[in-house]
C-alpha cells in the first residue's frame, strides 16, 4: 500500500493536486475538516469530470466520524442523538456520563475517545477496509486530540492512503480535551516523526512553491517566521509599514484591500477579517496585515519569529493570504475606525 503525507505551502495547489490525483473507478474516501472546504473539493471534482463520481465518498470528518465510526457499532447499546459541538462542563461526570449528555448527544471533543474506549477502533479500521481502497485527507493539520489518536489508527488500515496539509496553517483543532496530543503542534520535525512511525512517506518537495504569494511575500516569510516557501511566480510586490496617517485612511477606506486583525475584526469599520479566519481563501489581492500590541512589539524588533506558535501560524496565514502587495497597520493607530460599543 502507498502511503504519503505531503507537508505543504500556502497557495501551494493542495486541492487541485488531490483532485488531480483521484483513482478512477477505485473506491475512496475523502475527508476534510470544515464544510467549507468539503463544498471547494465537492466543486474543484465537479469541475475535474463534469460529474461527481460515483466512486468517490466525499465526508466532514464529524460526519465519518459520528455516521461511519461509532453509529455502525453503537447503535444497538445507545439511543445516540448525533453529536453536540460544545464541551461537557461537568468536571465530575463518569462514566458515560462524561461522552453523552442526557438527550444522547455525543460531545464532539470526546467522540473518538468514546469509540476507544468502547472498543471498536479494530472495527472502523476493518470497516474501511471493507468499503474503501483508498483515503485522501485534506488538512490533514487540523487533527488534533482524541481526533488524532483515532488517525493513528485507521492509518494502519489496509489502504492506499494520501494525507495533504500545512503545519503552519495550524489554526483550528478538530477538537481538544484538557491536554491530550498538546503538544502535537509545537515542534515540525517531532510531527513528521509521528508519520514516519505509521510507515508514511514525508513528502516535503512536490508542494513548495506558492502560486499565490509573490517571490518577495515568500522571501519575507521565509526570513521573518521561519517558514520555508518559495514562489511560483516573478511577479514584482511590496512589503510596507504604514503609519502615515492619510496612507492608512486610503488603506483601510479602499473595500479592494482586505484588512486582517489578530481578532475581533468586527469592532472596526472597514471591510475585514480575522488572522486565522480567511485560511484556504484565494480571492485577495493586497492585503492589509493589522499588528495587535504584542505583534507590533515582535514585529519592530524583527523578533516575529519568536511569536507563540498558534499566534505565528495565524499570521503566516494573514501574510499569505496575498496576490499582491501587503501592507502592515498598527491596530493603535486605528482607534478613530473602532465602532463604539
Amino acid at each position: 500500500m502507498d502511503k504519503r503525507i505531503i507537508l505543504a505551502v500556502a497557495g501551494s495547489g493542495k486541492t487541485t493536486y488531490l483532485v488531480k490525483n483521484i483513482p478512477k473507478n477505485k473506491k475512496l474516501l475523502i475527508l476534510t475538516y470544515t464544510e467549507a472546504n468539503t463544498l471547494n473539493l465537492r466543486n474543484n471534482i465537479i469541475k475535474e469530470f463534469d460529474y461527481f463520481p460515483e466512486n468517490i465518498s466525499l465526508k466532514t470528518y464529524f460526519s465519518f466520524l459520528y455516521s461511519f465510526c461509532i453509529q455502525p457499532f453503537l447503535k444497538d447499546d445507545y439511543k445516540l442523538n448525533g453529536l453536540i459541538f460544545k464541551q461537557n462542563q461537568n468536571k465530575f461526570a463518569k462514566d458515560d456520563k462524561r461522552y453523552i449528555t442526557k438527550k444522547g448527544n455525543l460531545f464532539y471533543n470526546r467522540a473518538a475517545k468514546f469509540a476507544e474506549i468502547k472498543g471498536i477502533y479494530n472495527n472502523i479500521q476493518k470497516r474501511l477496509e471493507k468499503y474503501y481502497q483508498y483515503l485522501f485527507i485534506d488538512e490533514i493539520q487540523d487533527f488534533a486530540g482524541h481526533d488524532f489518536n483515532l488517525l493513528e489508527k485507521i492509518s494502519c488500515a489496509n489502504l492506499n492512503m494520501l494525507y495533504v496539509g500545512d503545519f503552519y496553517q495550524h489554526t483550528f483543532n478538530t477538537s481538544r480535551d484538557g491536554n491530550v496530543k498538546q503538544s502535537l503542534h509545537q515542534n515540525y520535525d517531532q510531527y513528521k516523526i509521528k508519520f514516519k512511525k505509521l510507515n508514511f512517506d514525508v513528502d516535503e518537495t512536490t508542494l513548495t512553491k506558492s502560486y499565490r504569494c509573490s517571490p518577495k511575500t515568500c522571501e519575507y516569510i521565509t526570513n521573518n517566521l521561519n517558514i520555508n516557501i518559495e514562489s511560483h511566480g516573478n511577479k514584482s510586490t511590496e512589503i510596507k509599514y504604514i503609519t502615515n496617517k492619510a496612507d492608512i485612511d486610503n488603506i483601510i477606506n479602499n473595500d479592494k484591500i482586505i484588512k486582517l486583525f489578530y481578532r475581533q475584526h468586527y469592532l472596526y469599520k472597514c471591510k475585514s477579517r480575522n488572522w486565522g479566519d480567511c485560511k484556504g481563501e484565494n480571492i485577495f489581492n493586497d492585503v492589509c496585515v493589522v499588528l495587535n500590541k504584542i505583534s507590533l512589539e515582535h514585529y519592530l524588533k524583527d523578533k516575529l519569529k519568536e511569536l507563540l506558535p498558534q499566534t505565528l501560524n495565524k499570521l503566516y496565514v494573514a501574510i499569505s493570504r496575498a496576490h499582491g502587495n501587503v501592507y502592515f497597520i498598527a491596530e493603535k493607530d486605528l482607534e478613530e475606525y473602532k465602532l463604539s460599543t
